[in-house]
């Protein structure tokens, strides 16, 4: 079993936890964190982008010249693709970026995610994380106070409103709870701080898959 240190919000250690080594020491899958990380990414995505046919935009409604004799190439409709002004051929169109990946190949590449976060080091495991007040000020004295600089994604077990609040105004960190944990915010930041009871928590919603 894998071992951490805990620490206080001071970071003080208090001692060594045991952590699952099926959770945050795998043998990782590179191909299902890439098929993760593009599904998130893609799920975000509008796909609102629409451009009109020559079935679509105005105009057309008759041949702009007769067939032969006016010396130039012969013409349907002025709402050709090549025309000015007609329509585009094979455009874009509004569709759904969305596909699926099955429950196995999800928690394979969270547990991958999480076992590059604690094989580089760049876990951190606090007893708790409590914030005396939502000021901003507070939530970069322990940045500086647990040498963590960067992106810094903290996960909590239960809701944590001053936590919350002082990290939302700063571009570099991020607050959610244990069981809103993904990919995507685990690979863009580059330190994971969680508190104890969410450790425990993550490893019991991954325990079966």
């Amino acid at each position: 079993m894998a071992k951490v240190e805990l620490k206080n919000i001071k970071g003080e250690k208090l001692k060594d936890i045991t952590i699952s080594d099926s959770v945050w020491n795998i043998e990782t899958n590179d191909d299902c964190l890439k098929q993760m990380i593009r599904l998130q990414l893609d799920a975000s995505r509008q796909g609102t982008a629409k451009t009109k046919t020559r079935s679509e935009v105005s105009g057309g409604g008759r041949k702009p010249w007769r067939q032969k004799g006016t010396g130039r190439a012969r013409a349907g409709s002025n709402r050709s693709p090549i025309w000015r002004g007609g329509g585009v051929a094979l455009g874009v169109v509004p569709r759904d970026y969305t596909f699926k990946i099955n429950k196995k190949e999800r928690a394979i590449a969270l547990k991958t995610a999480l076992t590059y976060k604690h094989t580089s080091k760049n876990l951190v495991v606090l007893d708790h994380i409590e914030l005396e007040t939502l000021k901003t000020k507070e939530i970069k004295d322990v940045l500086a106070t647990l040498n963590l600089v960067g992106k810094v994604l903290f996960v909590t077990h239960d809701d944590n409103a001053n936590l919350y609040m002082a990290t939302r105004n700063l571009g570099y960190t991020y607050a959610i709870l244990a069981d809103e944990i993904n990919c995507y915010d685990i690979v863009n930041a580059d330190y994971l701080v969680c508190d104890e009871e969410a450790v425990k928590q993550i490893e019991e919603g991954l325990k079966n898959d």
